[in-house]
C-alpha cells in the first residue's frame, strides 16, 4: 500500500479532494499540501520536456457562485469543440452540470441574465455558471473556438433553454 501511495503522490495525484475555499473542517494545513500535490508540478517528472500548466482551478464559477456538490450517480464526461461565428450571440440557456472551457481562438464575452460579464481572450480558461441563465457573444474578428468539458450524471442533459 505504501508503495502505491508513493507512486500516486509522485504522479501528483492527491488521495483526498483539495480543500475548498469554504471548508468547514479546518483542514487548511492539509489543503496546502494537497494543493501542491495536485498543482501539476509533479507531472513534469513523467518525461523529458513535459510541462504542465494549470489553466484554472476553483470551487466557484466565473461569477463567484459556489459550484454545486457532485452527486453519487455514475458520471459522464462530454468533451466538446464549439465554434461560434463572429458577431453571433447564443440564445439564453443554462447548464445543469459543472463544466469548464478554454478559448482557443477569437474573443468571447460571457453574460448572465442578471448582467454579470466575463471577457475571454485566446488561451484563457473559465469555469462556467451552473443552473444560471447566460449567453455567449463572439466578438470577432475571428470565430470563437473553444473546448468545453462537461461532467454530470450519466444521461443527463448538459444544456437546457433558459426557461426550463
Amino acid at each position: 500500500m505504501a508503495k502505491s501511495v508513493g507512486v500516486l503522490l509522485s504522479l501528483g495525484i492527491a488521495l483526498f479532494p483539495p480543500v475548498l475555499a469554504h471548508d468547514s473542517h479546518d483542514r487548511s494545513a492539509q489543503g496546502v499540501m494537497l494543493q501542491t500535490l495536485a498543482s501539476g508540478n509533479q507531472l513534469e517528472s513523467l518525461g523529458p520536456g513535459v510541462t504542465v500548466q494549470t489553466l484554472t482551478r476553483s470551487d466557484r464559477s466565473w461569477n463567484g457562485a459556489l459550484l454545486p456538490p457532485l452527486s453519487a450517480a455514475q458520471p459522464e464526461v462530454h468533451v466538446l469543440r464549439m465554434t461560434i461565428p463572429p458577431g453571433v450571440t447564443l440564445k439564453l440557456h443554462k447548464h445543469p452540470v459543472i463544466h469548464a472551457g478554454v478559448l482557443l481562438q477569437g474573443r468571447l464575452r460571457l453574460e448572465t441574465k442578471d448582467g454579470a460579464t466575463q471577457l475571454l481572450e485566446p488561451g484563457e480558461a473559465v469555469i462556467e455558471v451552473v443552473n444560471n441563465a447566460h449567453r455567449s457573444v463572439s466578438l470577432g474578428p475571428d470565430p470563437a473556438v473553444l473546448i468545453i468539458v462537461f461532467v454530470g450524471p450519466l444521461g443527463q442533459a448538459i444544456t437546457l433553454p433558459a426557461s426550463h
